[in-house]
């Protein structure tokens, strides 16, 4: 990654794009959906990479940028949505003893304030849990609210009037109007007791809902349209401020903070008034030696000016207040043993080494399993069975290595497999990508069922009646072990099937009827229903219309193969010349031209035939169906010859259908936009390409202005 100082303004604007888009989806994750895919550490750095650059760069600062945004939107929920009549702000992160000197210089700076005089703080810990606002009128509780994104955000007042520490009344003189601010958290003790009334509650213990720590439990909980599920929870609350109010009865944060408690809401046991910077570090240290035995999640301490009337000279910046900072802990680590590195096979055929560990606490969770993610982390990291590691949890990831304190022992290097340790194939890499992938396909047990399901689908055998759960029953009962040409031997079955709940007469013979309706299946559709990598339903059109007979195809793969391994880069040669040669090759055996057919889909032909499994798998399927000779029949029409590009939402039919449409009219379907085009077939939110094609004066029509083309031609 370059230095910031290096950028150009055109990789600086690209670079504020990604992470725009990044941040924003992390932010969905954790705000809206309360399962975070990345650390607060590396969510962090995302922010202050960004943060950098538009300091850097102002004139560059987005629409979207991550400095105007707060949380989430909230979009698909049970809840009725509530808009906060004052907005509820985040807070900028400080990440040493350095940037919390620097948030009392920015004060003092903007007050103005003249160097003896102190700018006394408060500090309390930063609980991790889901912010909540608390309206009350006249001292009663009238409404509750998540934050959503700042905004508008959930209605969860019925929720919140079952949990213990939320007065419904606030006691003695409150003003008219008070909306108190602060978390719903769950502790640790009552989480761990949650998880195993949960799992004890289960009929299958296997399936038993278990929460992955305090904070998802928390949002679940209260994020409930069955209030009475929320009562059933555990949930506390602790106060940190306050929003809309027609009065502020006291001068300063803490005597206010201290009102509130008064008022019967809980505030922080830790919560303290400092004079210095020193002494709020110390506060700072003192609070992180006890972290972890403390009874609820943290994750850092937030200092804020005590004086109000400070507070309202000092205002906001887009999302956040100048006179409050959060000072956040690092993400915690602890020492242990990898024991084991295990391989584990996903549904698409990636293979994921997963470390076993000597069982350690990090962060109040007993850690045993590590993600090690990918083969090239492995070789990053020098990991072994027997290493002596750091490992890091931040937030609510998956635990992460972060150094190998053994390395350079003397051990062999740990090896990598290049074989599928489910199904034995061959597992390999694709020449530019870190993932190593299961050549397998339909006869690995780990993808199976994904394949079998893909098989069957609309786009491509399209069997009627055969879904997912059907095809997991099968599955099984051990009917559908030799692959797809399993499904054309179902009939076999048909007493058992019969026998099973939910099968009768007439479903059975609607599903066999279905099957046998696709013993001479579409050679493309066939094509693409094997899920080989890189094959999709346009390509593989595009394959056989060279090849015409799917027969033909096995004998091609071993001959690309065979070059690929006959024919490395010559010494000397460039990439650009590499690169051409080995798709020149490969479009010639293939005996095709189309743009889609390159290198990788090459070598995925190869890979797939290559391996034995696949062959027996093939003519296993070959058995039962007999697909006819690809013939692409074409019409005359009125864009016969012409290169016709769809963009936007197509309504009435998908876009390889569209495609497919406008081959059998003697048209070339292309996927972008240029001086070649000849007709633009533009459906709703159609963008760029609707642009390009406006600036070259190319003729656009609508979806059913090609429908009547199709119609025209017969």
């Amino acid at each position: 990654m370059k230095d910031v100082e290096s950028l150009t303004e055109a990789e600086a604007a690209n670079e504020l794009m990604r992470l725009a888009k990044a941040i924003a989806h992390h932010n969905k994750l954790y705000h809206a959906e309360d399962s975070p895919e990345i650390s607060d550490a590396d969510y962090d750095a995302l922010v202050r990479r960004n943060n950098a650059i538009e300091a850097a760069f102002p004139h560059l600062i987005r629409a979207d940028s991550p400095n105007r945004l707060v949380g989430a939107a909230v979009e698909a929920s049970p809840l009725a949505k509530v808009a906060h009549r004052q907005r509820m702000m985040s807070l900028d992160n400080a990440f040493a003893a350095e940037d919390v000197a620097e948030f009392v210089a920015r004060v003092r700076r903007f007050l103005n304030l003249n160097g003896d005089e102190a700018v006394a703080l408060t500090a309390e810990d930063k609980i991790d849990g889901l912010s909540c606002s608390l309206r009350y009128e006249k001292g009663e509780l009238v409404q509750a609210a998540t934050r959503g994104d700042g905004t508008v955000g959930e209605d969860v007042t019925p929720n919140v009037r079952t949990i213990a520490d939320i007065p419904q009344t606030l006691k003695g003189d409150a003003p008219d109007v008070f909306e108190i601010r602060g978390e719903v958290y769950m502790a640790k003790a009552d989480f761990a007791a949650l998880n195993e009334r949960l799992l004890a509650e289960a009929e299958d213990p296997e399936k038993a809902r278990q929460f992955a720590n305090p904070r998802n439990a928390a949002a679940g909980s209260l994020r409930q349209k069955d209030a009475s599920i929320t009562a059933s929870r555990p949930l506390r609350f602790l106060a940190h401020g306050w929003g809309e109010v027609s009065d502020v009865p006291e001068a300063t944060q803490f005597a206010m903070m201290k009102r509130i408690e008064g008022w019967g809401v809980p505030v922080s046991p830790l919560l303290e008034r400092f004079e210095s910077v020193e002494a709020v570090l110390d506060h700072y240290r003192a609070i992180e030696a006890e972290r972890a035995d403390m009874p609820y999640d943290i994750d850092g301490v937030v200092y804020k000016v005590d004086r109000l009337d400070w507070q309202a000279r000092l205002g906001f910046v887009a999302k956040a207040p100048r006179w409050a900072i959060a000072h956040k802990f690092p993400a915690e680590r602890a020492q242990t043993t990898l024991e084991a590195i295990d391989i584990q096979v996903g549904r698409t055929g990636k293979l994921t080494p997963v470390g076993r560990l000597t069982p350690v606490t990090v962060g109040g969770v007993v850690v045993s399993n590590v993600t090690l993610h990918n083969r090239d982390e492995i070789g990053r990291l020098g990991v072994r069975p027997g290493d002596r590691v750091v490992v890091q949890r931040a937030g609510d990831v998956i635990p992460q290595v972060v150094e190998n304190l053994t390395r350079d022992e003397a051990r062999a290097d740990y090896a990598f497999p290049d074989h599928c340790p489910v199904c034995g194939s061959e597992a390999v890499a694709e020449e530019g990508e870190v993932d190593v992938r299961c050549t397998g396909g339909l006869i690995c047990n780990a993808q199976k069922f994904e394949r079998l399901r893909h098989f069957v689908s609309r786009g491509a055998l399209d069997i009627e009646g055969l879904g997912e759960k059907s095809i997991a029953e099968f599955l099984e009962l051990g009917w559908l072990d030799k692959g797809p040409a399993d499904i054309f031997r179902l009939k076999d079955h048909r007493d058992e099937l019969l026998g099973r709940e939910g099968w009768k007469d007439k479903s059975v013979d609607n599903l066999f009827a279905a099957i046998e309706a696709k013993r001479q299946p579409d050679a493309a559709r066939l094509l693409f229903g094997l899920g080989i990598r890189h094959v999709g339903a346009v390509t593989a059109r595009d394959l056989l219309k060279g090849l015409g007979e799917l027969s033909r195809l096995p004998e091609k793969a071993a001959e690309i193969h065979g070059y690929l391994d006959a024919n490395p880069r010559a010494e000397g040669e460039s990439d650009g010349k590499y690169l051409a040669r080995k798709v020149e090759a490969i479009k010639s055996i293939l005996e095709v031209r189309a743009d889609g057919i390159g290198v990788a889909v090459g070598e995925a032909l190869g890979d797939f035939f290559h391996e034995p499994h696949n062959r027996a798998l093939w003519d296993d399927l070959l058995s039962e169906v007999a697909p006819p000779p690809y013939v692409v029949e074409t019409r005359d029409s009125e864009v016969s010859g012409q290169t016709v590009v769809f963009t936007g939402k197509l309504e009435t039919m998908s876009r390889d259908e569209a495609k497919a449409q406008a081959e059998k009219l003697g048209a070339k379907a292309a996927g972008s936009v240029s001086a070649k085009t000849d007709l633009v077939v533009a459906g709703p939110g159609a963008g760029s390409k609707l642009k390009q094609a406006a600036a070259l004066g190319i003729k656009v029509i609508d979806e059913a202005e090609w429908a009547k083309i199709v119609e025209a031609a017969g």
